[in-house]
């Protein structure tokens, strides 16, 4: 399972760097040529947009697994130890309800929008949703490594390459 959970997190980081280098690419080159030729690529701004909403999707899985999301701490600080793992057993329970439903709405909408085109690269929108579908199920399998540690302990996952206190600082 470490393995598995190893590579996960490998090509999930991978696919965020990619993501986010292309995105940094396009929009750069565009800015360029407008600026050198007064032309620019009329895509650049949608394909930027739909890699900043995978990003953002795929994203959420690891900054969830760090505890790098925006969390109100005072009630269960303020709890005693047992009330505290039981709080935090339900806020687990209630991220892994809304996970489900972000994957279910996000397979309805999926469906719904398979045969509607984007506006100038003319694929169809359901990709996009698909964001939606596969964070979801990212965010499920990441709880998932850290739900135990949290609900019991209050402890995320840690490595050298992100810090949570230090990204919730900024």
């Amino acid at each position: 399972m470490q393995t598995f959970e190893r590579y996960l997190l490998g090509a999930n980081r991978w696919a965020l760097i990619l993501l986010l280098a292309a995105m940094a690419v396009i929009i750069f080159v565009n800015v360029a040529l407008r600026y050198l030729t007064n032309a620019s690529l009329e895509w650049a701004e949608e394909v930027a947009r739909y890699l900043m909403i995978w990003l953002t999707f795929l994203g959420a899985g690891p900054v969830l697994r760090y505890g790098g999301h925006i969390a109100v701490e005072n009630l269960q600080d303020a709890l005693p130890p047992p009330a505290a793992v039981a709080l935090r057993a339900l806020v687990a329970l209630l991220l892994f309800a809304f996970f489900g439903f972000m994957v279910w709405y996000g397979w309805l909408y999926m469906e719904r929008t398979m045969f509607q085109l984007t506006p100038v690269t003319q694929i169809p929108f359901a990709y996009v949703y698909s964001a939606m579908v596969i964070g979801g199920v990212l965010l499920i399998v990441h709880l998932l490594f850290i739900v135990r540690g949290y609900a019991l302990r209050r402890e995320f996952a840690a490595d050298g390459h992100f810090d949570a206190n230090a990204s919730a600082s900024l």
